[in-house]
């Protein structure tokens, strides 16, 4: 129904509800964004986990409108999946040899850099949007609320929770993206303003 139609097309139709609308970005960008993860950690489950985190940072700041369409998604999506994997690296004390492989050849430190100094702003944001919502997460379904703890609070990955849980890691992802809507819903309905990305 919606193959055709245009990323903006379709980011309108997402922001105004239509979550199918969604679903067609997705799958119209999950091969190239997942391979470009996949090139720069060569690990399967961790470009898988990497995945699932850009996209839910792809649906909170469509939802919250810090995108502005500029025909250039793909390119606004990937860099969001370069911040996550330097936040990985980061975290897990590999910064000094990501990306210095034979295989990609064009590592860029200045890039690197930069998209780590905006990655800490991001961290800030993170934290500051937690503590505004951290008791509306309550009022979510369980299944959700679940998911949602499980990833913030208990800072387990995706493939621990479809573990934890016994579902798929797509199932992890999709109730998180419910969860992410519906916390978007109660701070709508009450008010709330959030420090955009």
């Amino acid at each position: 129904m919606y193959a055709s139609k245009s990323d903006e097309f379709l980011i309108l139709q997402f922001k105004s509800g239509n979550d199918s609308a969604f679903d067609v970005l997705l799958s119209r960008y999950q091969t190239k964004v997942f391979s470009y993860i996949m090139q720069l950690v060569k690990d399967y489950d961790l470009a898988n986990d990497v995945f699932q985190e850009v996209f839910i940072k792809v649906v909170i700041n469509l939802k919250k409108e810090s995108y502005h369409h500029e025909g250039k998604l793909l390119s606004w999506i990937l860099r969001i999946a370069h911040n996550q994997v330097i936040d990985h690296f980061r975290k897990s004390a590999k910064m000094p040899i990501a990306g210095r492989t034979t295989a990609n050849p064009d590592f860029d430190i200045f890039s690197v850099i930069k998209l780590e100094e905006s990655s800490v702003e991001d961290v800030m944001i993170n934290e500051q949007i937690l503590k505004e919502v951290r008791y509306l997460i309550e009022e979510l379904p369980q299944d959700q609320k679940e998911v949602v703890k499980m990833r913030f609070f208990m800072k387990m990955s995706f493939k621990e929770i479809s573990e934890k849980t016994n579902v798929s890691i797509n199932t992890s992802l999709g109730r998180m993206r419910y969860a992410l809507i519906n916390l978007r819903k109660l701070i709508n309905e009450k008010d709330l303003i959030l420090t955009n990305y």
